[in-house]
């Protein structure tokens, strides 16, 4: 199988010849960049160094992805955010935030060809027309409920939820939209994949709060967007693990804080799982016999795909996330 074939296999949960190792987020790391000659902050608006950067998830540590949106910040700061691309030793911040209300929320008319949002495009254009149908090409946005943290401000909008439950729901509706544009745009660009970024999380909001403002939300992205999309939420997700599948969403991308048996058995086959390999010990300390442990249980488990849980930090050795890799094609 290409690496490709296998990662989409994977998510539609048919047989591989080896489990799927890919990465819906980030797996940039400093010695990469150094590997790559290709470093942040370029890489996060330079089209052709984040192409590179980004290829090194398939070239030097043999994932069946390649993913070239590393932050979380390029449409804040689209949207007119200021943001600090800071150095090759932090990822961006948003420094300032634009809105107050609903009804401030204004997608400028050139949203998709400012130099934040058109650097991921053509960094998709440049994948696709050098790798073809050889690697999965996985794009990423943010969900709206992502956006309005960055757009409002976490504090001002988590309030909102018990204060003004109804202007949570315009503002939710309205930057849906901003989601829905950057994603098609991607498609078009040449991504076999999507990763919705929308971070409820159990660390935050109750389940219900999920319920309640999201569920409906993704079920209609789902429906306008025909390509596989991998939700991604940090942070404990079981309790809301039963209201994802219902999303229609293809893969979830969930954290090491959430048991990987327990999680395969509320998903059951409705949605594929993936991860969930732990960031902040078992990766930046390099225990890599922690990281043999950890592929296993989750492949013995039955997660979809073997990846990092979330972004990793960019000052570990890119040794362990190759091993995810040798590890996983060792299970066969």
């Amino acid at each position: 199988m290409t690496p490709r074939t296998r990662f989409l296999s994977a998510l539609k949960g048919e047989p591989t010849d080896y489990p799927s190792v890919g990465n819906p987020t980030s797996i940039i790391t400093t010695d990469l960049m150094r590997a790559t000659g290709c470093f942040f902050p370029e890489a996060h608006t330079d089209a052709e160094v984040m192409a590179q950067l980004a290829a090194a998830g398939y070239e030097l540590l043999g994932y069946d992805t390649i993913a070239p949106y590393f932050s979380v910040q390029q449409e804040a700061a689209a949207f007119g955010c200021p943001v600090d691309w800071e150095d090759p030793e932090h990822m961006p911040t948003v420094r300032g935030h634009l809105f107050e209300t609903p009804e401030d929320i204004h997608i400028p008319s050139d949203y998709l060809n400012r130099p934040p949002t058109r650097t991921v495009l053509d960094a998709l254009r440049i994948l696709k027309k050098r790798y073809g149908d050889e690697v999965a090409l996985v794009g990423k946005v943010m969900g709206p409920w992502t956006l309005a943290y960055h757009l409002f401000g976490l504090e001002p909008f988590l309030i909102r939820i018990i204060d003004a439950p109804d202007e949570v729901a315009g503002i939710l509706e309205r930057l849906m939209n901003a989601t829905i544009m950057f994603a098609q745009a991607q498609i078009e660009a040449g991504a076999d994949c999507l990763t919705l970024a929308d971070h409820l999380t159990g660390d935050l909001c109750r389940a219900e709060t999920y319920r309640d403002f999201l569920l409906p939300l993704h079920q209609r992205i789902r429906e306008q967007l025909d390509i596989p999309i991998v939700l991604h939420i940090c942070g404990y997700t079981l309790d809301r693990l039963d209201y994802i599948a219902q999303t229609g969403f293809d893969a979830f991308h969930f954290d090491s804080k959430n048991d990987a048996h327990r999680a395969v058995e509320i998903a059951g086959d409705r949605i594929a799982l993936i991860g969930n390999v732990n960031n902040p010990e078992t990766l930046y300390q390099g225990k890599m016999e922690q990281i043999d442990i950890e592929v296993a249980q989750a492949i013995d488990a039955g997660v979809a795909v073997i990846a990092p849980e979330c972004a990793v930090p960019l000052n570990m050795d890119s040794k362990g996330l190759k091993r995810i890799a040798d590890v996983a094609r060792r299970k066969t």
